[in-house]
């Protein structure tokens, strides 16, 4: 008759301890983000976490198995559902291999990977629907790993691994291989373009940009089905999360994505904090953290390696918007690392929608190809002004330690002068401090526009070491103070 009573007593006394220690924890992170919000050198709201219910399900419960064969997708799906049932809650995912199909997240969910947990998704890409991007859109892709849409208080969290599987969807570059590498791939079957540079992963991959054509030009308004030829071509985003508010993805390592790892757009109240994303330097499109049209952003202390851009904003202004606000405001990047990357910090390159009140300080960029990249073309741009880097730290960058580039994507720096309209790049008061590089091929290139120089940049208390020093082509209002480039100190102005 004891017994009883103390294992409801232990079972009550564990589940108050771990509300106590989830609620301590949310109000680390809280004094967190207000720290870096207050050191912010523009006014912003504080991002708000989500509040989400500590009830709590493990997937195990709806008959997940954790051996790396038993395909999961319905049992993750039915532990979502249970919980949202509930009023929300954590979904429990414990250690274990657990193969599964894309996982859908709804609002008041929290997605937790325990210590020892993979979260592998599958090769078999049958599993992937393509879906429409909104009810009454006749534009489509295929559903992400991980998707959510029009969320509001969701969180993935935890110290567990998610492996996109992105290698069954990437092509790869044969110029980006080693000959046994290349000799590999090959063997694994696949397909390889005309001119031997590229390998699919499948024929149907390799010939799904030609079909689509095809396809769009025959049928304007095409269903779902007609794409299912071009499925392995429109290789989906790992981690997709649009439109939504009240997000925090806490903890996790994401590996091998096929395409961007963590991909939120139309956010806002947005906390990415302690990730890891690990994917092959050869991963084509294989960015780590792209923010797209958000607002009241924070992402920190988190380490990135990745097969193209590392921490990356993007803005593209919809149609249906006529104003001229910007559409990506209010970001903080703070104590970060960038390993392996096309660039550590990047903006663009598309920028149509505008950026402002960008924060960066205190990160690590080493080994990538650039340092610092603000790129677009014409086409592309739009205005992106006010953003501050301060205390970065790099070494063994490939090419520019700090790169301007208004001509993404062509060969010849711009000469003819075009009239200036709503999407020509536009980037002007940058202010950069205390910028530190050891090893570049460039130290810093800024190329603008003729019929738009980039300008007002404020460069202060920088030194960098490189082949070569600085060059510029259109572009005025530089300034320059106790900064030095292979111990030359720049003048003050250009």
């Amino acid at each position: 008759m004891i017994g009883k009573p103390i294992k409801l007593f232990s079972f009550l006394f564990l589940l108050g301890f771990g509300f106590l220690v989830r609620a301590s924890a949310q109000e680390n992170i809280k004094a967190e983000i207000q720290k870096y919000v207050d050191a912010a050198p523009f006014k912003m709201n504080a991002p708000a976490l989500p509040n989400i219910p500590n009830l709590k399900v493990d997937i195990t419960s709806f008959g997940a198995v954790g051996d790396g064969h038993t395909l999961n997708t319905s049992a993750i799906a039915k532990a979502i559902s249970a919980c949202v049932a509930k009023g929300g809650g954590i979904v429990n995912v414990p250690p274990g291999l657990w193969l599964t199909g894309p996982i859908e997240l709804k609002s008041k969910i929290n997605l937790h990977l325990q210590q020892g947990a993979i979260l592998l998704f599958s090769k078999d890409h049958r599993l992937f629907p393509i879906i429409a991007n909104s009810p009454k859109s006749h534009s489509f892709f295929v559903m992400n790993p991980i998707y959510g849409y029009k969320l509001h208080d969701v969180a993935i969290t935890g110290e567990g691994i998610i492996n996109g599987s992105g290698d069954s969807w990437r092509p790869v570059k044969k110029e980006k291989t080693t000959e046994g590498q290349w000799k590999d791939l090959l063997r694994q079957g696949g397909a390889v373009s005309e001119d031997g540079k590229l390998w699919w992963p499948t024929k149907e991959a390799m010939e799904g940009e030609v079909y689509l054509k095809k396809i769009y030009k025959a049928h304007p308004e095409i269903a779902s089905e007609d794409l299912l030829p071009a499925r392995d071509f429109l290789r989906p985003y790992m981690v997709s999360i649009n439109n939504s508010t009240r997000i925090l993805i806490d903890g996790p390592t994401f590996m091998n994505s096929p395409k961007f790892a963590l991909f939120p757009k139309y956010c806002d109240n947005l906390v990415i904090r302690d990730v890891k994303i690990n994917n092959e330097w050869y991963a084509q499109n294989g960015d780590g953290i792209d923010i797209s049209n958000s607002k009241n952003v924070i992402i920190y202390k988190c380490t990135v390696s990745t097969g193209d851009d590392g921490i990356c904003m993007k803005s593209s202004r919809p149609a249906s918007d006529k104003t001229d606000t910007s559409c990506l405001k209010n970001v903080i990047i703070a104590d970060c690392i960038v390993y392996h990357a096309h660039g550590g910090f990047v903006i663009g390159s598309n920028t149509d929608g505008g950026m402002e009140n960008i924060s960066v300080s205190n990160c690590n960029y080493i080994n990538t190809d650039i340092g610092i990249r603000v790129k677009s073309n014409r086409g592309r741009g739009g205005l992106v002004h006010n953003i501050y880097i301060n205390n970065i730290y790099m070494n063994n960058i490939a090419n520019e330690a700090i790169l301007f580039n208004t001509y993404y994507e062509q060969k010849n720096k711009p000469t003819e002068k075009f009239s200036v309209n709503a999407t020509t790049p536009k980037f002007q008061d940058f202010y950069m401090n205390h910028i530190y590089c050891v090893g570049a091929s460039t130290a810093i290139s800024i190329i603008g526009l003729p019929e738009m120089p980039v300008n007002h940049l404020y460069f202060s208390n920088m030194n960098i070491t490189a082949k070569k020093d600085y060059e510029t082509e259109n572009a005025n209002d530089i300034s320059f103070k106790n900064v030095f480039i292979n111990n030359h100190k720049l003048t003050e102005k250009y």
